[in-house]
């Protein structure tokens, strides 16, 4: 290589390997700094693309989870207005079998009909006032099939849609709350209208008759109960599932996003002792044309 000094091309490539070096520097230095391996596009344009829509599965999963155990929340509020019903019913029982026996005349009976009629009147309070959220749970509004739910309304209609996945398949993604209604007529109790079998007590003989309209409607009522149970315990399988998936694609996102410090810690040493190298080659190139002075001087 000629000495010349119109073009200094050894300090010319010093620079070029020291901007190389610095960059490779800049990039370890901001991926060690942010715990990221891919922070920009460039850095992995497909692993960016994959990255984005696990964070997207990942953050509506933890959401489902969420939604999942406000489900849960919802049922065990329902479960607890019917164990207040069936002491109800329990002691509506207990005062028909009173009623039933002849050692009580008709005004004793009226007295023990009275407190009959305020056990069912209570009974439909609390199935009308149950709530959870604004969203009324026993007073039939979240009775029927699952085709009668309808969203399409600001207010939805029929069985509660508990979504908990991370698309809109019902298999997968979805499932009704039906809750039968816990009203003391949808009972068949109370609020005698006529002479039907659980309506009173005021008599020996509809004491009697009622017993079996008693037992009905417990079993009634359990049903609903044994229901909620079982879509309880789905659920909270349902949130141990999501937990899992959620915790497991968190994982992969981890191994394409995440930096393995100890690698890029190398990598980093690396470039820095290349950078502070070409910077001591450029302060050297950069001396040598002053060689050509010692010939022109000579």
């Amino acid at each position: 290589m000629s000495l010349v000094i119109n073009h200094n091309l050894m300090a010319m490539n010093a620079s070029r390997n020291l901007s190389t070096s610095y960059s490779a520097l800049a990039v370890s230095t901001r991926r060690l700094s942010s715990g990221l391996r891919v922070g920009t596009a460039a850095d992995d344009a497909a692993g960016l693309a994959v990255r984005e829509l696990m964070r997207a599965d990942i953050k509506s999963l933890q959401q489902g989870i969420r939604n999942a155990n406000d489900g849960i929340s919802l049922i065990q509020t329902a479960d607890g207005a019917l164990q207040i019903i069936d002491e109800k019913l329990i002691r509506m029982k207990e005062l028909a079998t009173q009623a039933a026996t002849g050692t009580y005349n008709s005004d004793q009976r009226l007295i023990i009909d009275s407190e009959y009629q305020a056990m069912a009147s209570e009974i439909t309070r609390i199935a009308n006032a149950t709530d959870f959220n604004g969203i009324y749970l026993l007073n039939g509004n979240l009775s029927g099939e699952n085709s009668a739910h309808s969203g399409a309304g600001l207010a939805s209609t029929g069985p509660l849609k508990v979504h908990f996945g991370t698309a809109n398949d019902c298999s997968e993604d979805y499932y009704y709350i039906s809750i039968g209604t816990a009203t003391a007529s949808a009972l068949g109790l109370g609020h005698a209208t006529g002479a039907a079998n659980g309506k009173t007590i005021s008599t020996q003989a509809l004491a009697q008759a009622s017993l079996e309209a008693l037992q009905d409607a417990i079993v009634s009522k359990d049903k609903i109960r044994a229901n909620l149970g079982a879509l309880q315990n789905r659920l909270e399988n349902t949130v141990s599932n999501l937990e899992i998936q959620a915790e497991n694609i968190q994982a992969a996102e981890s191994q394409i996003s995440d930096v393995d410090v100890a690698t890029e810690m190398t990598e980093f040493t690396r470039q820095q002792i290349l950078t502070q190298a070409a910077v001591s080659m450029l302060s050297q190139a950069n001396s040598l044309p002053r060689m050509a002075l010692s010939l022109i001087g000579g």
